[in-house]
């Protein structure tokens, strides 16, 4: 996918995350937990925990990206399984978490198109979205944008800031989808 990178935001370098980009993604991922409900998440996870997170992913060979410009990391990006168990390897779970300034700028949809690009590459079959809250239309609208079509809604599956929260999932084809056997992907 080619999409253009916003005007305003001419230094825009979306890259493979680095260690040295953990405590911005840590700070992102704090201000999702204390004012968002893009994450159920409550607490905010520790350093230690997010740089676990990310070894979990990069060492299953997958994707995890920052979004940078002028030096600063505004936004990350990342595939993993949906679930832990091997059978799902072909099938992945986006998150995308953006600084509130960063937001509604596009800068998740072309991180988004990115990774998409990266987990075909990869031979992913599926990608899936788990979105924390039926009223994140931003975040539905950047699925939707890219492909992405709704397969159902998970009603009051959270509990958090004092009330139920909804989960919208979506799914989109990557390359062959359940066309053909993955083995003739590189895994």
């Amino acid at each position: 996918m080619n999409l253009e990178k916003p005007k305003f935001i001419e230094s825009l370098a979306i890259r493979p995350s680095e260690e040295r980009d953990l405590n911005a993604i840590h700070c992102i991922y704090e201000i999702a937990v204390l004012n968002g409900t893009g994450t159920f998440e409550t607490e905010t996870p520790s350093l230690d925990e997010m740089a676990r997170r990310r070894a979990e992913v990069l060492n299953r060979k997958l994707p995890w990206l920052v979004a940078e410009a002028g030096g600063q990391v505004l936004g990350y990006a990342y595939a993993n399984y949906f679930r832990p168990r091997l059978a799902y390897r072909f099938c992945l779970e986006d998150s995308i978490y953006l600084l509130p300034q960063a937001q509604g700028m596009g800068l998740g949809k072309l991180m988004l198109a990115e990774l998409i690009s990266r987990c075909e590459q990869l031979g992913a079959r599926q990608m899936l979205a788990v979105i924390g809250d039926a009223d994140n239309q931003g975040s539905i609208g950047i699925h939707r944008a890219l492909g992405f079509t709704p397969t159902g809604v998970l009603k009051s599956a959270g509990w958090k800031f004092g009330r139920w929260l909804d989960v919208v999932m979506m799914q989109r084809e990557l390359g062959l989808g359940g066309q053909s056997s993955p083995e003739s992907s590189p895994e």
